[in-house]
């Protein structure tokens, strides 16, 4: 135990931990590095150039002598996948800080700092890029003494791309990081901290052993489920899994027990033996916050349990969605998902896709509201179909998050036009180093669910980071927007809007709905409505066939009473015909801007 050294790296998006942890793995000699981020193993993370699950891998390390073993776990950087990342977090004794030389300290940074110094990690800080002409390791490094009132001799400079310092992280590891303290003699204790689909193996979980001993063929339980199960097979996880006939306390490994159904296993359980179970679970596991809401239905109505058994295996390998069944008057059944954020949500569609072949039709997202009747009974709502009648209503509150940016004061300007465009309160202001400064604001969730990233991005010209947790709900003036075609309802395009936005808003998806759905043979009316208030209306015509072609001269009466007869046949046609809207609809609808 006292040579095992398990350990995270966590940073800003981009900083460069995948292609310091290839070094870091070609050093030790664990694998031969042919391309870059060799962790990143999903099509989609290589497409991207983003990590988006945490990638846990062992390696050996000789130190004066004596053979070491580091459990290295990599980390995504992105706001949405910060449950990966504490997951990770409980796993470890150490993490590896790592910060840009030429972008410095970033929002993601110090929140991923936050959640590893609660967990009383050790911290060792790495200015990484230090090979860039852009470099500016003092600066940097005063951000960083400033941050974790560390010296500077502690701070390691590298470069994931020439290897410079690689040396010094490794040793850095072996003598900073304490080793797991546990107690191989008392009753097996190990935590789950992921866990993926095998469709020959069942379902893999991979765990880090916190007390006792655990052999191939040991009769298992899950502390939380209360299942029971056969190890058939244990062992560590270096690029592929390596079966071992026994893991001591303090190892990370994999646990194949045949294990069918995916509800079974839970991120965050126990596993202890039957004979000698342990006392209590293992703390320090808080479930995952959804700050965004969608729909995700399937397009062919046949294809619903296909969809619920793909989103069960897709919810092993990422333990941050949430899902449960609802039905919708326009798309037949489907589920409610719960996303940590749009990029989240953009990737699940996308894996549903590729890995499950799954085609499926997502709505408008939003967030959840807490709505209030005449009598102070709450009822918390998901989406806008479920609001109850607004003669009913007392009132509605909406979730706030304090948000925080960080950003050079060039910006400074159009990013507060932007927080004040979308109902956020400045709190603070605060100068950290040079010319950047951080901003705290008070803001709606539902205002920066659709594109408020996007668009901050775009003002700062990549520059602006952007951390945000949630504050509470407060009172709102709220109210439902419906759109409807040939004053039919669209549930899946009703959304939950500020009062000031409303008119503008309806105005604009009318529009747009105008040019994005097809002409028929009918006219088709849409309008956007407040309960029974009409307060935008866009018309698309019908297809028409020229009928009085055949009516050469004569009389005009002749010609009237074909077209009349024509209005007639349109008019008979509207009341049976169904308006099909297309995908791309839902989706223009929330890149109105």
């Amino acid at each position: 135990m006292e040579k095992i050294r398990n350990f995270c790296i966590i940073a800003h998006i981009d900083h460069g931990k995948s292609t310091l942890a290839d070094r870091l793995l070609e050093y030790t000699h664990t694998i031969q590095v042919t391309e870059g981020q060799m962790l990143d193993d999903m099509d989609l993370e290589k497409e991207r150039g983003i990590t988006i699950k945490s990638h846990a891998i062992q390696m050996e390390y000789i130190y004066n002598n004596e053979k070491y073993i580091l459990n290295l776990i990599d980390t995504p950087g992105h706001v949405d996948f910060s449950y990966e990342v504490s997951r990770s977090i409980a796993a470890c004794e150490g993490a590896l800080l790592i910060v840009d030389a030429s972008q410095g300290v970033q929002a993601q940074t110090i929140s991923n700092l936050y959640m590893a110094v609660e967990h009383d990690l050790e911290i060792i800080p790495v200015i990484n890029k230090c090979d860039m002409t852009s470099a500016m390791p003092d600066e940097v490094e005063d951000e960083i003494i400033e941050l974790l009132g560390c010296k500077r001799e502690e701070i390691i400079r590298a470069s994931g791309k020439t290897g410079m310092g690689v040396e010094e992280i490794l040793q850095a590891v072996v003598e900073r990081i304490p080793h797991p303290d546990g107690d191989e003699k008392a009753p097996l204790q190990a935590l789950i901290f992921d866990s993926v689909f095998n469709s020959f193996r069942g379902i893999i979980a991979y765990f880090k052993m916190e007390n006792g001993i655990i052999r191939a063929g040991d009769k298992v339980k899950f502390f939380n489920t209360g299942k029971e199960y056969v190890a058939d097979e244990i062992g560590v996880l270096k690029m592929d899994m390596i079966p071992r006939t026994e893991l001591r306390t303090g190892d990370v490994g994999y646990i194949i027990s045949g294990i069918k159904t995916s509800k079974e296993v839970k991120v965050g359980d126990t596993i202890t033996h039957i004979a000698r179970p342990c006392s209590e679970a293992i703390s320090g596991f808080e479930e995952v916050k959804p700050m965004v809401f969608a729909g995700v239905y399937p397009i062919e109505a046949e294809d619903f349990e296909d969809l619920r058994s793909s989103l069960e295996k897709l919810q092993l390998n990422d333990a941050s969605l949430t899902f449960q069944p609802e039905s919708s008057l326009a798309l037949g059944f489907g589920f409610r998902c719960g996303f940590l954020g749009l990029l989240h949500m953009e990737i699940v569609q996308e894996r549903l896709g590729r890995e499950f072949n799954m085609n499926v039709i997502t709505t408008v997202p939003n967030v959840s509201y807490q709505i209030y009747d005449k009598q102070g009974n709450m009822t918390e709502v998901h989406n806008p179909g479920g609001m109850p009648d607004p003669t009913l209503i007392d009132h509605i509150e909406e979730p706030y998050i304090s948000a925080s940016v960080i950003t050079t004061t060039d910006y400074i300007g159009p990013i507060m036009t932007l927080c004040l465009g979308k109902r956020g309160e400045l709190i603070k202001q605060e100068y950290i180093s040079g010319n950047r400064v951080e901003l705290y604001y008070k803001m709606p969730l539902g205002e920066i669910v659709i594109d408020f990233y996007d668009k901050l991005k775009s003002i700062s010209k990549g520059y602006a980071s952007f951390d945000y947790h949630p504050a509470g709900f407060r009172p709102s003036k709220l109210i439902k927007l419906d759109i409807l075609l040939n004053g039919e309802p669209v549930d899946a395009l009703s959304t939950l809007t500020h009062m000031d936005n409303a008119y503008e808003l309806g105005r604009r998806m009318c529009e747009k709905l105008k040019e994005l759905i097809p002409r028929q043979q009918f006219e088709i009316a849409i309008q956007a409505a407040i309960g029974a208030k009409i307060i935008a209306r866009e018309t698309i015509k019908a297809v028409r066939k020229d009928v009085t072609a055949k009516c050469y001269g004569g009389d005009v009466s002749r010609k009237r009473k074909l077209l009349e007869k024509q209005k007639k046949g349109k008019k008979r046609m509207k009341q049976i015909g169904n308006v099909e809207v297309p995908q791309k609809a839902f989706l223009a609808v929330l890149k109105l801007d």
